[in-house]
Formats: structure tokens, C-alpha cells, sequence
């Protein structure tokens, strides 16, 4: 087959896959494609498990996402090589990404019930499609497991945002631009309702050109996983590298934005070397320094700590709103010397990092590695974390979507502040 024919498959097979993502179709109707068998036991991660929870099938179905599923099977079915099943995985993936900014931001059908502010649409469904993926069986000859891990990776690159994070281009009267990072829901072995605010407000600013007294600021995002080893394999420096080389940068302000303390915004001013024992999406645990993946720009040696560039101090003057904003600089850490822990306000010469003001978790974590290919580049960009706070649910653990709402509105003015400031 010839590389044009190759393409015209690839791109045949993807356009079928956006106008599947468009509709409300069963995922059975496109399961039955003659082209493809199914992997008797597929090896599935601990987040494709709990796609079976009737919990999730209401949000799918609520939402219009139930369909999904169905519709990244046919693209990698029709596709007729694992070329153009890579290719038509990318932009089903980005389909999926632009449906899901859609409906969160007001356009096109809602699909259902399910409140538009809503993020978890997004996550089931790509874990849904995800397993489709793991499941399938092409018939054609080119297939293996390496092409199907390569299948995956390009939708799930892709349905994140990554692929599509890109900022408009003018010599004259540029707009601040900013791009900012949220995350998928996570802790649902104890509420398998739970949504990420963080999430839901990447969707909310992703794409939008917000209008301010000091002129416009462009906003594109990207969400990325609760998972460990993704982290581990480089995908946060890849995200935010390509906007970051001096000389060829093209964003003002880079700000990753995780859920935190009930209440209150945090704006972390320092950020730690070291990711702790809490369990990930798929319940795995670490305990050890943060890892930097081989071809990311890097210091030598690895600090303990990176610093925030934000205007910390403008943005919580700026951002009056439901809730508290808190300038946070607590760290934990050990002493130079020590071997016991400390906490206390901005750490110490020689110090080894415990807790950055984030923790230990992912979210300290996408701030550290973001703040630490910055400062490997000598870019001068305004970067660092902001906390939202904790997401309150209904008796029945359902989010509160007003609370929701006022969570996204004060972020997009910080993060607005952040860039003018």
C-alpha cells in the first residue's frame, strides 16, 4: 500500500470516528464490524475495571458519551493497517477531546441531563475507548501488540488535549497566552461519582481568548493522568516542552492546576523533589525521588525544589471570589545534616524535599517537573500550581455543580490575573 493510500485510509477511518463521536449511538452498533475480532481476555489496568460500575454507564449515558466506545472500535477496525489505525486513534482522540470542550462550554447538544460543567464524561469515556482498543483484534496483517500499544498511546495523547494545544499565531497585538494543565478524577474506590474541578476547568478554558483590561489572554489546556508511570515516562515534560524553548516559545504563563484543601486556593510557591506512598488510579504506590526521563532538559544535579514565577501576590488580589485565596509556603523536608522531617515556612539550604507546599502527590509532582524543565531552559515564563479547592458532593456523593461552577469561574480570573500581571 502506498503512503498516500495509506493516509487516505487513515484519514477515511478517523472521519468516520468523528462523526461517530458526534452522535449517541450504542456501542454495540459499531462492535460488529467484520473486520475485527475480539481478544478473549484482554490484560485490562485497575481504571478499565470499573467501566462495569452502573455508576458509570448513567454518566456515559447522561451525557451522550455512551456511544464513544464504539466509534474509536470502528476507526481502528476500518483502518486497514496499524499506520492508519495510529492515525485514526489520534484524531478520534481529539474528536473526543473537542466534544468533551464542547459540552462543557456550551456547544452543540448536551447529549443528556448530566450538568454541562461536568469533566467525567470525558475520563469514562476515554477509558472505554481505551479498552476497546485493548480488546480488538484487526484482521489486518500489519497488527501486533506493539502496534496496538502504539494505538492507545496515540489516543490517549490525544484525547488529553496534547495534540491539540496549539496558540494562535500574529507578529503584531499577540495575546498573552497561557497553557494550563488539570486532572482526571481520582480516589473513586471511595466515590466512584467523584469529579476533578481541576478537570473541569481545563475544559472550560481550553481554547477561549479571555478579554482583560491589559488585553487578551488565550488559554489552551491539556488534562493529564492519575497514574505514576505516565508521569515517570516524561508525558508532563512533553506536554509543556514544545511551548517552553526560548527563541521558539509561544506562551507567557504555564500553570498546572490539581485539586487541593477543602475551602480555599492555594498558590504553591515551592514545589518538591520527592512523590509519596498515596495510590494512583490504577492503586499503585511509590516512594522515591521524582524520576526525569532520558531526552527531557534537565539540571545536574536534580534540585530538591523549584520555585513559582507566578505573581502570587497580584493574582490573590486580583481574584476575589466564593472562596479564600491562600498564598501557601509550607514545605516539609530534612535538613541539611538531619534525619528527621521538618515542616515550616520556604525550605533550607541543602535541605532533601518530603512535601512540597502540594504535597507529595501528582499534583506537587506536574508542578515540579513543569518549574524544573523551565528553570533546564532558562526560559523566563511565569510558571507554577494552583490548588482549587476540594469538589463537594450530594449525600449520594454526586458533585455539587454550583460549587463546581465557582470553582471554575475563580480559577479562569487567577489564572486571567496570572497572565496580565
Amino acid at each position: 500500500m502506498s503512503t498516500r493510500t495509506t493516509a487516505l485510509s487513515a484519514a477515511t477511518a478517523a472521519l468516520a470516528a468523528v462523526i461517530a463521536l458526534g452522535l449517541t449511538s450504542t456501542p454495540s452498533t459499531a462492535s460488529t464490524s467484520p473486520a475485527c475480532g475480539t481478544v478473549a481476555a484482554p490484560d485490562t489496568r485497575v481504571e478499565h475495571t470499573r467501566l462495569t460500575d452502573p455508576t458509570v454507564t448513567d454518566i456515559l449515558a447522561r451525557s451522550g458519551f455512551d456511544g464513544v466506545a464504539g466509534a474509536v472500535r470502528t476507526a481502528v477496525c476500518d483502518a486497514g493497517s496499524s499506520r492508519a489505525a495510529t492515525a485514526a486513534a489520534r484524531l478520534a482522540g481529539q474528536a473526543l477531546w473537542q466534544r468533551a470542550v464542547d459540552r462543557v462550554q456550551g456547544r452543540g447538544d448536551a447529549g443528556g441531563d448530566l450538568p454541562r460543567s461536568d469533566d467525567r464524561p470525558l475520563y469514562w469515556a476515554r477509558l472505554a475507548g481505551e479498552l476497546e482498543i485493548a480488546r480488538v483484534a484487526p484482521a489486518y496483517r500489519t497488527w501486533s501488540e506493539d502496534a496496538r500499544a502504539k494505538v492507545l498511546a496515540a489516543f490517549d495523547r490525544s484525547s488529553r488535549g496534547i495534540e491539540s494545544a496549539a496558540f494562535a499565531r500574529g507578529e503584531s497585538g499577540r495575546s498573552r497566552q497561557v497553557l494550563a494543565s488539570g486532572f482526571d478524577p481520582f480516589t473513586l474506590d471511595r466515590n466512584i461519582r467523584q469529579s476533578n474541578p481541576s478537570g473541569a476547568t481545563a475544559l472550560a478554558m481550553d481554547g477561549r481568548v479571555v478579554q482583560t483590561a491589559k488585553g487578551p489572554v488565550e488559554i489552551q489546556t491539556v488534562v493529564f493522568p492519575v497514574l505514576w508511570e505516565p508521569f515517570a515516562q516524561g508525558m508532563v515534560e512533553r506536554a509543556f516542552l514544545p511551548h517552553l524553548v526560548p527563541g521558539k516559545r509561544d506562551v507567557d504563563t504555564a500553570i498546572t492546576i490539581s485539586q487541593g484543601r477543602a475551602g480555599r486556593f492555594d498558590l504553591e510557591v515551592w514545589n518538591g523533589a520527592h512523590r509519596g506512598t498515596f495510590p494512583d488510579n490504577d492503586r499503585v504506590s511509590v516512594d522515591e525521588t521524582i524520576p526525569i526521563p532520558e531526552g527531557v532538559p534537565h539540571a545536574d544535579p536534580q534540585p530538591q525544589w523549584t520555585r513559582t514565577t507566578l505573581p502570587v501576590e497580584a493574582m490573590k488580589a486580583a481574584a476575589p471570589g466564593t472562596f479564600p485565596v491562600n498564598i501557601n509556603r509550607i514545605v516539609t523536608e530534612i535538613p541539611a545534616g538531619s534525619t528527621a522531617p521538618v515542616t515550616r515556612e520556604d525550605p533550607t539550604p541543602g535541605s532533601t524535599a518530603v512535601a512540597g507546599g502540594g504535597g507529595d502527590y501528582l499534583s506537587n509532582e506536574s508542578a515540579y517537573r513543569t518549574t524544573a524543565l523551565r528553570d533546564a531552559l532558562r526560559a523566563d515564563t511565569k510558571q507554577g500550581h494552583i490548588h482549587v479547592p476540594v469538589l463537594d458532593g450530594d449525600a449520594s456523593g454526586e458533585p455539587l455543580a454550583d460549587m463546581r461552577a465557582d470553582i471554575v469561574a475563580q480559577a479562569l480570573d487567577l489564572v486571567a490575573a496570572a497572565a496580565t500581571s
